[in-house]
């Protein structure tokens, strides 16, 4: 069975990516596995940052590597948060500190539209001159207020397009069918298995 890590710590990450994955003969295994450290996102874009932890992880461990970089775009904040979703609220960041610094930011905006932003990058071996790159994106608006116990990040306040709940009220499954993780996971899935490396 094929062993590929995947550059994250995060165990609803993995499960994810195990999920949509079982179909075949891979092993999805975390980095935290083989002791990776953390390394510094230092890009300015989605696409750098999973760059740089996807190879960081194929170095230290010798196996192929996938890593995502993923956040929100808030329209009326000129797309921030964006890369700095996760620390968007300064040192110590939490979900709740996150997500309540934007709700300040957006006190008076009418307009709330957003999207969630994945990008997810396949790398063979740190060397890979060709990486598979994904990306998809998860349209909808900001409420006013979070709402909802399931989910992570920003969900309690994201309001995905067609939908009057919040993503942080939908199931997994029902996230997954539409998210951005889901739908970038599902290119790359196809990506790979076109290319052989899912076999």
């Amino acid at each position: 069975m094929k062993q590929i890590v995947l550059a994250s710590g995060n165990k609803g990450k993995l499960q994810e990516f195990a999920q949509m994955m079982s179909g075949f003969k891979v092993e999805i295994l975390p980095q935290s596995q083989f002791d990776v450290p953390e390394v510094a996102e230092t890009g300015t874009t989605f696409v750098e940052n999973a760059i740089i932890k996807a190879r960081h992880a194929a170095q230290v461990t010798g196996l192929p590597a996938i890593a995502d970089d993923s956040g929100l775009e808030v329209d009326a904040l000129r797309g921030a948060p964006g890369i700095y979703s996760a620390r968007y609220s300064g040192e110590g960041a939490t979900d709740v500190r996150n997500y309540e610094k934007l709700l300040t930011a957006m006190a008076d905006e009418s307009s709330r539209s957003a999207r969630f932003q994945c990008v997810l990058v396949y790398m063979r071996h740190a060397d890979d001159p060709t990486p598979v790159i994904c990306q998809a994106s998860w349209e909808g608006q900001i409420g006013v207020a979070p709402e909802g116990q399931q989910g992570h990040g920003y969900d309690p306040v994201f309001i995905p397009e067609h939908e009057s709940r919040s993503a942080a009220q939908m199931s997994a499954d029902e996230k997954n069918a539409v998210s951005h993780r889901g739908k970038a996971l599902a290119l790359l899935v196809e990506q790979l298995a076109k290319q052989g490396q899912l076999a």
